[in-house]
């Protein structure tokens, strides 16, 4: 941790024998690094400071001992004055430091700093924004009869993104701002909290310089926090309600940047993406898993195809969606439901969000038929009282396909040759395509009974 002091003259260090060290903290593998980090300096050091960004520590020798180097600000002084000690960095050379590596880490990343101060798509790179987003969000709620009391928490931070919640003497405050890849988050959650303020939480304000906005915190339970079969009943049908209301929004939703995955935009993508798919198949050097021949490419083609002409065909109109309805991006209460984070937001067949919370579901509370039906029929009401049980009980069996199908193809990802060149996203797109493949099995399965 590379902490700076609120005029950015010092920097804090450890006190050693041999030369003075950055503090350091390590992280949990997949847990958020802004969040640890600052909790580790408060509860380790007694410092309170708030990240800035990751250096990029590219040392002409290599040698960065394998660690990672956070710059942050410091924006509360009350620290263990026995185990640290603020340093003034114009009186400190290589010799200063118990590892030399690290002296030009410092420099380096003041360069990096000094970039970023001038750049205006790094807000969150500056000494000072905190500052600056406290007293615009102290503006914001004042209004409400809110005031900030000064604790907060810093979940995501980045030089162009940002995700904080602000204790107030009522209802906290969340602001998240975002950077590519997400900056379409920002039009997309102004536009849905003006055309669906019972689904979101309730917006307060905006920075557009920033792509950044303020909202009340939701009440209610996040439903990564429960495993009451209730809430994930709530949660369906509430996503179901919905997306019926956005039916007729569908246009200015898409304006508003939204993934388009309507069946006629889907098919267009089958034959090309498999194309794709059909490469990187050639290219999997182990067995397992299995790898899909040109055949087998080829009938899954025609079974996508043939799943999104019938569920085009049962004329259930196409809906707001949400592909990453993980739990942790739905709170319940008693007056419904809450969605966030819509940054993968789309218009396409409603049920293929069922889909994906249903993915989750299996995931948390496990794969329990008869719990996962309870969802569905949750899920499905809503829409019952617009189309008949056999039009609703098809699009159920229709969904699975479609769904993993649009998941995949349904960003430019799959477009990106240097992505592809990463053996993880390769592999991935192939597990995709496996799981396409099974779930056109299993639906042609289903459907022969039928249809001899």
């Amino acid at each position: 941790m590379i902490v700076l002091g609120r005029d950015g003259t010092e920097v804090l260090l450890k006190i050693a024998e041999a030369g003075f060290a950055f503090p350091a903290v390590e992280i949990p593998l997949w847990e958020r690094l802004a969040e640890n980090l600052t909790a580790a300096l408060t509860r380790d050091l007694g410092y309170d400071a708030v990240c800035l960004f990751t250096t990029d520590h590219s040392l002409e020798d290599g040698n960065t001992n394998g660690n990672h180097y956070e710059v942050m600000e410091c924006w509360r002084d009350g620290g263990r004055k026995d185990e640290t000690m603020w340093k003034p960095i114009r009186s400190l050379t290589a010799d200063s430091f118990q590892k030399e590596a690290e002296f030009r880490i410092l420099e380096q990343c003041l360069h990096q700093l000094d970039r970023y101060e001038r750049d205006p798509s790094s807000p969150f790179a500056r000494r000072g924004w905190l500052a600056e987003l406290r007293r615009w969000t102290a503006g914001i709620i004042r209004p409400l009869g809110l005031e900030l009391t000064g604790s907060f928490c810093q979940y995501n931070a980045g030089p162009s993104f940002s995700l904080i919640r602000f204790e107030t003497n009522g209802p906290a405050v969340w602001f998240k701002a975002v950077g590519e890849p997400n900056q379409r988050e920002f039009p997309i959650t102004l536009k849905l909290s003006q055309q669906f303020p019972k689904y979101l939480p309730e917006f307060l304000g905006a920075r557009a310089d920033w792509n950044g906005w303020l909202s009340l915190e939701a009440p209610g339970t996040n439903l990564r926090e429960t495993r009451e079969i209730a809430f994930w009943e709530s949660a369906a049908q509430s996503l179901a309600r919905l997306q019926i209301e956005s039916v007729a929004k569908t246009e200015a939703v898409l304006d508003a940047g939204v993934h388009d995955l309507r069946t006629e935009t889907l098919s267009g993508l089958a034959q090309p993406f498999l194309a794709v798919v059909a490469q990187l198949m050639e290219q999997q050097t182990k067995v397992p898993p299995p790898v899909l021949s040109c055949a087998e490419l080829s009938l899954l083609g025609v079974r996508i195809q043939d799943s999104l002409t019938l569920l085009g065909e049962l004329r259930i109109p196409d809906a707001l969606g949400h592909l990453d309805l993980n739990p942790g991006n739905i709170i319940v209460s008693a007056d419904g439901c809450a969605f966030v984070d819509w940054a993968e937001a789309h218009v396409g067949s409603p049920f293929m969000s069922l889909e994906y919370l249903l993915e989750h579901f299996r995931r948390t509370i496990g794969t329990d038929v008869a719990l996962q039906i309870r969802l569905e029929r949750s899920f499905s009401a809503p829409w019952r009282q617009l189309f008949s049980g056999e039009i609703v009980a098809e699009a159920l069996a229709l969904a699975p396909l479609a769904a993993v199908f649009a998941y995949a193809a349904g960003n430019d990802a799959w477009k990106d040759q240097q992505r592809l060149e990463d053996p993880k996203v390769a592999g991935y797109f192939r597990s995709l395509a496996r799981r396409m493949n099974r779930e056109a099995m299993q639906f042609a399965d289903r459907r022969s009974p039928c249809l001899s």
